[in-house]
């Protein structure tokens, strides 16, 4: 099979902002814009922001809508994470490890982009975990 992209369309309230955080903050390579919407590459995948009237509001827990990237090379995750609070973006929860000692175990942090919208980034230490280990039933902090 070809490489296939990951494409994922989110709500924003004001371009400007967007580039701002998107590009400036995560380092978002801009693609097409106009006023109404904004292509964006994160690492390869495809964003586009789309300017919405409607009100938005924050989720009072990181569950159950957020998106995000799985590094896997730890010190890929490092750099973002560094990057993040050099800019100083807002994490919505700080970096912690879950699952310590078990084949689960990740590193992650969340971020809230000025929309509301949270980003998860995460590194696994085993890399079969992503998709695999099977006899396991945790997911997230949730058991």
């Amino acid at each position: 099979m070809s490489q296939v992209l990951f494409h994922l369309a989110f709500p924003v309230t004001d371009i400007a902002q967007t580039k701002a955080y998107y590009i400036d903050g995560l380092g978002c390579v801009p693609g097409r814009e106009n006023p109404q919407a904004l292509i964006l590459n994160l690492y390869g995948h495809q964003l586009v922001a789309h300017i919405t009237r409607e009100p938005l509001i924050p989720q009072r827990t990181i569950y159950p809508r957020h998106f995000g990237l799985i590094f896997t090379q730890e010190s890929d995750w490092e750099d973002l994470l560094n990057k993040a609070q050099q800019k100083q973006l807002l994490f919505r929860e700080q970096p912690k490890n879950r699952f310590v000692g078990s084949p689960l175990e990740h590193r992650t942090f969340f971020l809230e982009d000025p929309f509301y919208n949270l980003i998860e980034l995460k590194y696994y230490r085993h890399p079969e975990s992503i998709f695999g280990s099977y006899e396991y039933t945790q997911i997230g902090d949730r058991a």
